[in-house]
């Protein structure tokens, strides 16, 4: 809801701004209209269009890789739990009450994931969630194997651990958004500027209205979906956690 209450504030600035310019084209000298002057100005918002086209593409490049990383970060993490709880299933029932622990430690990491609360989705990054990860890596270290299977099975445990739980950090620390705010208000103002020249020298009618109607909503849409995929956990465009939840059934067999 945060993100679309921006988007929301982008269109009304956007729109206002070309309504603006069409209120202002009917209070200008004919003097300020010449085509001296429109020629100048036309020069200056084609850089500034060309500055804002740039801003905006690589925002939404770099949404679409913080998604994307996001995305196979929650892949490999279900990758690695399902290895390492068959890993353990391997060493004998003395790692039972580790499996246990790690089935545990992912139903809770889904429960909260899955919320849709940003204080449940903060929660996953306290030290208290990160020591219980650590108090599985400290049981796997406490083991005590009889064979030199069981030592194989057991360091191949200690390393799943530490890399699922760097990829389970990677993917919180992806979701936590990373959208210059000074950005996004210097591409906004740009936008402005834009519609707003548009309206100053064109004379107003229903289909230009339209059009700055139809282009504000483009513009309010991409800001939207730039904020959406920098917060891949949260909002209404997520990852798909399905890979943990499959991962999930398979804990303890």
């Amino acid at each position: 809801m945060h993100h679309l209450g921006i988007a929301v504030i982008v269109f009304a600035c956007v729109f206002g701004s070309a309504l603006l310019g069409l209120y202002l084209h009917s209070l200008l000298p004919e003097r300020h209209l010449s085509d001296e002057s429109v020629g100048v100005i036309k020069l200056t918002i084609g850089l500034i269009a060309t500055m804002a086209a740039i801003v905006l593409g690589l925002l939404i490049s770099s949404a679409k890789s913080s998604f994307d990383t996001a995305n196979t970060a929650v892949v490999r993490d279900a990758t690695h739990i399902i290895l390492l709880d068959r890993t353990l299933a391997q060493y004998g029932p003395e790692t039972q009450e580790i499996r246990t622990l790690l089935k545990q430690f992912v139903a809770r990491g889904i429960q909260k994931a899955t919320s849709g609360d940003p204080d449940q989705l903060a929660s996953m990054r306290s030290p208290e969630e990160l020591r219980r990860g650590e108090n599985i890596q400290r049981r796997l270290a406490e083991l005590s194997p009889h064979s030199e299977e069981q030592r194989r099975l057991q360091a191949v445990a200690i390393q799943l651990a530490s890399e699922g739980l760097a990829m389970r950090e990677l993917a919180l620390l992806q979701a936590a958004g990373s959208t210059p705010m000074s950005l996004l208000i210097t591409l906004v103002l740009w936008l402005c500027i834009i519609f707003g020249s548009f309206g100053l020298f064109t004379s107003p009618n229903t289909t230009v209205t339209t059009t700055f109607f139809l282009g504000a909503v483009s513009t309010s849409i991409a800001i939207f979906l730039i904020l959406e995929m920098n917060t891949p956990l949260g909002g209404s465009i997520t990852v798909s956690l399905a890979p943990v939840r499959e991962a999930l059934t398979m804990l303890g067999q």
